[in-house]
């Protein structure tokens, strides 16, 4: 059997309308909803680094959704579209048939600003995942590195390791008060970074902390999303001069500090 063999799950790209059915402000920098509805029913997802696609409302307070053609998503011509953002599910209840999305409330952009004001009865369009990351299991440990926009990944991280597992997190965030109670059956330790009013692209918390751990035997896996410069810059660090093989490395760009949306993965 091949050693640390990752897997990658493709899925059948479906879009869904959904509805809110609650939500609550967990941090002061982070909303999370709830989303059912009976489009919902069948929804998978893999990877505790998946993602779905969000359609939002546009100004208009419309969903202006797009149809798949031999070119790609095509919106009708002349239509304000809705503007779309790429969001990881936090966890679906397929008993419940509820899915939940956390979302960074960073005071800009179409995403957190419909989040900041998102009630019950609300609706959206969702797609994918289109595909799923699975992680190979045989690591002696596991190091996650991110920032807010990371942590609904990093939770789902830690939830879905098993028991005989070993990890560590670097989670920068806004403030102390946007710490989250997360749990694990594996042994792990959460170091918080907090910038207490620093530019999160500027931020060199993580790149920090990242250099700061100590040299451990065995295998390590590292798993980093944050600013798109940012993860560039670890992803080098790792593999130039830590010597890191680049299959136990898996870098993505969150964001991009121009604002533009860009994911970046390795």
């Amino acid at each position: 059997m091949t050693q640390h063999e990752h897997r990658m799950v493709r899925h059948t790209l479906m879009r869904r309308t959904v509805e809110v059915l609650s939500v609550k402000r967990i941090t002061p920098h982070m909303q999370r909803i709830v989303f059912g509805g009976e489009e919902l029913r069948g929804f998978h997802s893999a990877g505790p680094d998946d993602h779905v696609k969000l359609f939002i409302p546009n100004a208009n307070g419309e969903l202006v959704l797009p149809t798949l053609g031999p070119n790609g998503p095509e919106f009708p011509a002349g239509a304000l579209r809705s503007p779309m953002r790429d969001y990881t599910p936090r966890d679906y209840d397929a008993e419940r048939n509820e899915l939940i999305i956390d979302f960074v409330i960073h005071g800009d952009g179409p995403a957190s600003t419909w989040a900041e004001q998102a009630r019950p009865g609300q609706r959206i369009a969702i797609a994918g995942p289109r595909g799923s990351f699975i992680a190979a299991g045989d690591f002696d440990r596991y190091v996650l590195v991110g920032d807010e926009t990371a942590l609904p990944a990093m939770g789902r991280w830690l939830e879905e390791m098993h028991a005989d597992k070993q990890v560590h997190v670097l989670a920068e965030i806004p403030e102390a008060a946007d710490r989250q109670s997360l749990g694990s059956q594996a042994r792990f330790t959460v170091t918080w970074l907090e910038r207490e009013g620093a530019d999160g692209a500027s931020s060199d918390l993580l790149e920090r902390a990242l250099r700061e751990l100590p040299t451990w035997p065995g295998d390590t896996f590292y798993w980093i999303a944050t600013e798109s410069r940012r993860v560039r810059g670890m992803r080098k660090y790792l593999a130039e001069e830590c010597g890191v093989p680049k299959e136990w490395i898996r870098a993505t760009g969150y964001w991009k500090a121009d604002g533009a949306e860009e994911e970046e993965e390795d």
